[in-house]
């Protein structure tokens, strides 16, 4: 049995919650994987944590595994974008710690505990966006990009873009309510949210 075919196999029997047969994916790929994800963020127990966001991604969404093509290009773009997510957070983190660090010269360990505890917030906020509004969000806010900028990117109208990050703010003001003053302060903008 060639690959692809034995890969449209698996996927036939994965959608319809056959276990072994995610089991069978989860073990022929799981290494090759974190090796990929590595690439990006080298830490092998992160790359390890990625991985397995994406199998379980996968396998909440197995109904809709009938559109995928091939699983190899499928699972390694959806590493991909996993790592690149995870990497835009730490970003935005090193950012937070660079403008505390500017700001105030003697950091206190009051200030760490806070903004350690405001990334896990906004790591688990973004999480809980719509895919969409979330992507708005991050090209906004993290890329800088226009609200045209974003819609060409996105391929939608400037008016849909305005809605997604209208509805991503409401649910980040929401999440983030505790951190408001802080996130104010360290990017030293009246508002970023």
């Amino acid at each position: 049995m060639e690959k692809q075919d034995q890969d449209q196999y698996l996927l036939a029997e994965f959608r319809q919650g056959k276990e072994g047969a995610f089991d069978f994916v989860f073990r022929k790929y799981f290494k090759s994987l974190c090796a990929q994800a590595n690439l990006y963020v080298h830490d092998l127990d992160k790359s390890q944590s990625l991985v397995q966001e994406c199998f379980v991604k996968l396998w909440e969404n197995r109904q809709k595994a009938e559109s995928i093509n091939n699983l190899s290009s499928y699972l390694s773009f959806m590493v991909r974008n996993n790592c690149i997510d995870y990497l835009r957070s730490v970003k935005t983190f090193d950012r937070v710690k660079t403008n505390i660090a500017l700001n105030e010269p003697e950091n206190n360990s009051e200030q760490l505990l806070e903004l350690g505890e405001f990334e896990e917030k906004l790591v688990v906020a973004l999480a809980m966006l719509p895919e969409r509004s979330r992507q708005a969000f991050e090209y906004s806010r993290f890329d800088g990009l226009s609200y045209k900028e974003i819609a060409a990117k996105m391929d939608i109208s400037v008016k849909a873009v305005e809605a997604l990050l209208g509805r991503s703010l409401k649910i980040l003001r929401a999440e983030l309510k505790d951190y408001l003053p802080i996130i104010a302060t360290i990017f030293n903008m009246g508002e970023i949210l």
